[in-house]
């Protein structure tokens, strides 16, 4: 198959962590061809959806991963499969990447579905499973956000379209910080902010359940820094291999089948203790520490599922 990867800078990620990279090097192995571009090369123009970027040859070669073909303009139209891979801030400029890319989907197969990503984001879709989630709040107002603040105390607050850990800050009893972190973001951003009640059990981990297809594959856990909140990887949280409990595969059973009805064929949610926090679909992250933990081929997975959709037309 000819396969778009539509992704952030492809010479600068790290080849061993990064999720995207590792999709690539399976697509090649099982003999499709890839091509690059980043979101800022994407275009509509004369009823076409456009890219300019250039084929590439992946390998597990660091410093020398990546060797590029002659820079051209493709019609995305004319390919197989399109990734939708760039991480998030999801923003405007996101947004609309999702509504060129919805103009060709399913003919050509967009993973994940455009219209669901624009219409899931990580920090929205778990609103769906109130029974699932830990008391959770989006708000704007601050007497809104000090109310809820005052029934549970601890709380985190962050932005609802953040991403890797960014502007997460942890609000205990005592804190008087309340007030000008809203200042700050409000002064940031017109969008309205989360919060949660903060969990204990994030000191042991905040656990990544990887999903193909709806279906769970594997888990790794990612344990924050000592004296650390934020458990995420770009900040310093430690991956460790760790396994599905009961209640992991009780969140998952509720949640795989809207999953793969809204075609969301890879997808990493976050659990903290028995709380599902998150359902990542914009571009989730793990697939290559689940691999070396325990050796699940969640790449492989995935496009199993790609190639069956495909071949059913």
């Amino acid at each position: 198959m000819k396969v778009a990867l539509q992704m952030d800078p492809i010479g600068a990620v790290n080849i061993d962590a990064d999720s995207t990279f590792r999709i690539g090097l399976e697509a090649q192995a099982r003999g499709h061809s890839l091509f690059y571009y980043t979101p800022d090369r994407l275009a509509f123009s004369d009823g076409r959806v456009l890219a300019r970027g250039w084929p590439v040859t992946l390998r597990r070669e660091k410093g020398n991963h990546v060797s590029f073909g002659e820079e051209t303009e493709v019609d995305l139209a004319d390919f197989d499969v399109v990734w939708l891979r760039q991480d998030p801030p999801f923003d405007m400029g996101y947004i609309t990447t999702t509504h060129l890319l919805e103009l060709i989907h399913p003919r050509t197969l967009v993973v994940n579905d455009p219209f669901w990503v624009r219409n899931s984001p990580e920090k929205l879709l778990v609103l769906r499973f109130p029974d699932l989630i830990p008391p959770t709040m989006i708000a704007r107002d601050l007497d809104t956000i000090r109310a809820f603040k005052a029934v549970h105390g601890d709380v985190i607050l962050k932005p609802l379209y953040g991403n890797g850990g960014a502007g997460v800050f942890r609000l205990d009893p005592n804190d008087r910080n309340l007030a000008a972190l809203h200042e700050l973001f409000t002064s940031l951003s017109r969008e309205p902010l989360i919060v949660q009640k903060f969990l204990p059990a994030v000191a042991q981990g905040d656990k990544r359940v990887i999903l193909v297809d709806g279906e769970a594959v594997g888990a790794i856990n990612r344990v924050p820094q000592s004296g650390e909140t934020r458990s995420n990887m770009h900040v310093g949280g430690r991956p460790e291999p760790t396994g599905l409990t009961p209640r992991d595969l009780e969140i998952c059973a509720r949640i795989g089948p809207v999953l793969r009805e809204k075609g969301q064929v890879f997808v990493g949610i976050d659990v903290i203790g028995d709380w599902l926090t998150e359902i990542n679909v914009t571009s989730p992250t793990g697939i290559q520490e689940l691999e070396r933990f325990d050796g699940t081929n969640a790449a492989a997975r995935i496009w199993e599922r790609i190639e069956a959709r495909r071949a059913a037309g």
